[in-house]
């Protein structure tokens, strides 16, 4: 079954960059490393601070847009839902700790 994501990365002065892909360490790992030329990368946005699964793609984006068109006080306050000291989530440890978190929450928004 395919999973996709929708993701919020983070700077450490909290700049945020919110996306979709189908890999979520994979991507993550692109952000972190700079991989890919662009507003991550110039603004050193490298920590996954939140994460919502999907299964339907369109569900994902539809997400996405959504949450990008929210002012940033929204925004701040869904990243603290899951996740109140803005931590790294892609560390192993606190993504176990965090998916069921994640998985709940998106019931709750569907």
């Amino acid at each position: 079954m395919q999973q996709y994501f929708f993701y919020i990365m983070a700077s450490r002065t909290r700049t945020l960059y919110a996306g979709v892909t189908n890999d979520l360490a994979r991507r993550v790992q692109e952000h972190k490393h700079r991989l890919t030329p662009g507003f991550t990368s110039r603004y050193r946005v490298n920590r996954l601070v939140y994460y919502e699964s999907y299964r339907d793609i369109r569900e994902a984006i539809r997400r996405e847009k959504q949450v990008k068109a929210w002012r940033r006080e929204k925004k701040t306050r869904l990243i603290e839902s899951m996740n109140p000291g803005w931590l790294d989530l892609s560390e192993a440890s606190r993504t176990e700790e965090t998916g069921s978190r994640a998985r709940r929450d998106h019931a709750e928004h569907s």
